[in-house]
């Protein structure tokens, strides 16, 4: 990645200006995705076990595409569980019309910006964002990961097929790109954030809301991830403490992870295993909260409502609630729109820690960026 430097920012101007003929500014959604269709679901699982930045398999050729064809009617159940598709997409659309609108209105002498959606195994795909945005004309581009908290999984994976769609189109050099890598600790997510676990506190019977345990459950990751250095663990531990400094309340919390899959040694404690646990110690009340998660897709709606909700019941809680996602609260996308004006005038091309790899890296194309935005001499 080429040496950090200032960047000119965006200077913010608020008078009425017009904006015809003025090339957009591009933001890109980069997401996981989820399958709309329940025909969608084996090949969603194919392209996320073929995917070695995210897992790595012996043999994965062979293995991953077993695991995912064997995993396919189970996980196809779950979706039909939840009304046949992944919410995803809906709500990412609702995020990104939501900034979008707040970015024209805070900066109007630079609008019109827009935004697109890359979704990492589904459509719309990498490939769609960047065809659409030479489409349009832009030139000035932000890579803007939907996951507060990075990993070289998930913001770096999708970073990485970002370039390599570039480079496959012939569009290298086309855009001038900064990235927004992570955000965990930023204000406006942590108070969203805190504000969904108050409305969670709310729900509960009085005598409940001092003492209920608040359970933050994150997606795990394999254990060889994180041993090389991955700065998931680090910063979903700082969202957690700065979600509970901004709550004040005295309730006891614990953070655990979910979503384990496939044959390999996973980050705990497993969100399941705690929930199992906890009334052991005299937990009668718990709420959980997706604290990685800034949309309902199968993760909550399958996995901690249905799945673990089923879980709880056989435990004995006389409470379980769930938190609920962010999705398009007015908070969260007033967080969404602060995050990339405050990027936009800072004129950094990406976080502090994006450049440095993890200790054990061994993958030449991480942390990189093709055509970084142009500096402005002065």
């Amino acid at each position: 990645m080429p040496a950090e430097r200032t960047v000119a920012p965006v200077v913010p101007d608020a008078s009425p200006k017009t904006t015809a003929g003025r090339a957009p500014t591009g933001v890109v959604f980069l997401n996981l995705g989820g399958p709309e269709t329940l025909d969608q679901v084996e090949p969603f699982l194919l392209a996320l076990f073929d995917d070695r930045e995210i897992i790595k398999l012996p043999f994965q050729s062979l293995l991953g595409p077993y695991i995912a064809k064997r995993r396919a009617p189970m996980v196809r159940e779950n979706y039909r569980r939840i009304g046949g598709g992944s919410p995803i997409l809906k709500h990412t659309r609702a995020q990104a019309a939501g900034l979008i609108e707040r970015l024209d209105a805070r900066f109007p002498n630079n609008a019109p910006h827009k935004a697109y959606i890359a979704f990492r195994y589904v459509t719309p795909t990498a490939d769609d964002a960047l065809r659409q945005m030479a489409a349009d004309g832009v030139r000035r581009a932000v890579a803007f990961s939907q996951y507060p908290q990075f990993s070289c999984t998930t913001t770096g994976s999708s970073l990485n097929e970002l370039w390599r769609a570039e480079k496959r189109l012939g569009l290298t050099g086309r855009f001038d790109w900064s990235i927004i890598d992570r955000w965990p600790t930023h204000p406006g997510f942590v108070k969203a954030m805190a504000n969904t676990v108050r409305d969670a506190i709310a729900t509960l019977p009085e005598h409940a809301r001092e003492t209920a345990t608040i359970l933050f459950s994150a997606h795990s990751l394999p254990l060889s991830v994180i041993e090389k250095g991955d700065h998931y663990p680090q910063e979903m531990g700082a969202t957690v403490a700065a979600v509970i400094a901004e709550l004040r309340l005295r309730n006891p919390y614990l953070l655990s992870y979910q979503s384990e899959v496939g044959p390999v040694k996973w980050l705990g404690p497993s969100t399941e295993r705690v929930i199992r646990e906890l009334p052991q110690q005299g937990v009668r009340d718990v709420i959980v909260v997706p604290i990685a998660f800034t949309s309902d897709h199968i993760e909550t709606l399958s996995e901690l409502d249905l799945e673990y909700g089923e879980v709880a019941r056989h435990a004995g809680y006389r409470n379980y609630i769930r938190a609920a996602a962010l999705n398009d609260r007015a908070d969260f996308l007033d967080a969404l729109g602060d995050i990339v004006a405050e990027h936009l005038c800072s004129g950094e091309r990406s976080s502090v820690r994006y450049g440095l790899k993890c200790p054990g890296c061994t993958n030449a194309g991480c942390r990189t960026m093709p055509a970084p935005v142009a500096v402005t001499a002065g």
